[in-house]
């Protein structure tokens, strides 16, 4: 994920800052706890593709 990229992103629902987990190939959205995908490293920003996280689940 390119450094830039991520500065300028934002979860589509909130406008908050969003965590890039590489592991998981995951924009996470903290406020919102939603989890975004990338799709051959393009970040898929739908609210009906992001996967909510679970309750017990760290959003570093």
């Amino acid at each position: 994920m390119d450094a830039r990229l991520l500065e300028i992103l934002v979860c589509p629902l909130c406008k908050g800052p969003l965590v890039f987990r590489k592991a998981e190939a995951e924009l996470i959205c903290k406020a919102d706890r939603l989890a975004y995908p990338l799709r051959d490293g393009i970040p898929v920003m739908l609210e009906n593709e992001a996967r909510k996280l679970d309750p017990l689940e760290e959003t570093r």
